[in-house]
């Protein structure tokens, strides 16, 4: 059982630090953010609001400057005040934005934020364990590998994520009319609206290659429309 102990501990730890993770992020968003208030967009989460049997969408802007969206773990749907910047500079459409909307709607609807405390957790153990079995063949350079290993298992699961995320938006932008034309512009713009060209290797990006998600979509609508 001692054996086990620290790989227990290290569970219990990832779940402390994942709630008040949760718990930081609920406060920071409270804090800095206010219900987002724009006619256009709203006909347009409308338009998904009615495709999904919802009355609304509340969008919130999240007072940052970089570009992003986000699903709270309270199920709350966030764009950053520098997205929005972009979308009143005429730099992106409210059709593009609206589809930034839709993938942060399928983050809360398919659970990610619960399963990546599970993820989070086990990631953590897996860290541990790997930590203590390198350690003793490679004294030094164990924990590092352990951690590496570790990251790049994270990085696959986030993808994994997105490509779920993707899916939903695209079937929701289908089903309200919105069509997926918008949702691969935005994907060509968001490398230079992020300014995350060729930062980190492919195998390291916690999001997939723009190209890889552009063809998801085109799979998937060949396989819904028969096209």
């Amino acid at each position: 059982m001692l054996k086990f102990t620290p790989i227990l501990l290290a569970i219990l730890y990832a779940v402390a630090m994942y709630r008040f993770s949760v718990w930081r992020t609920k406060q920071e968003l409270d804090g800095k953010s206010t219900q987002l208030a724009d006619g256009k967009l709203k006909k347009l989460t409308d338009r998904m609001a009615e495709a999904l049997d919802l009355a609304t969408i509340k969008v919130h802007i999240y007072e940052i400057d970089p570009v992003n969206g986000l699903a709270a773990p309270d199920g709350r749907i966030f764009i950053t005040r520098g997205f929005y910047d972009k979308y009143r500079q005429g730099v992106v459409t409210a059709e593009e934005l609206a589809t930034v909307i839709a993938h942060e709607l399928g983050h809360v609807a398919l659970g990610h934020s619960r399963r990546r405390m599970i993820d989070f957790s086990g990631q953590n153990a897996l860290r541990t364990a790997m930590a203590m079995i390198l350690s003793r063949f490679l004294p030094g350079i164990g924990i590092l590998i352990a951690n590496g290993i570790a990251s790049l298992l994270a990085a696959r699961l986030s993808r994994s994520d997105e490509y779920e995320a993707d899916t939903y938006a695209s079937a929701l932008l289908l089903k309200s009319g919105i069509g997926t034309s918008h949702q691969k512009s935005l994907f060509r713009k968001l490398e230079t609206l992020t300014g995350q060209r060729g930062a980190v290797p492919a195998w390291m990006m916690s999001h997939p290659a723009t190209d890889n998600r552009i063809a998801a979509i085109e799979a998937n609508e060949r396989k819904w429309l028969g096209s």
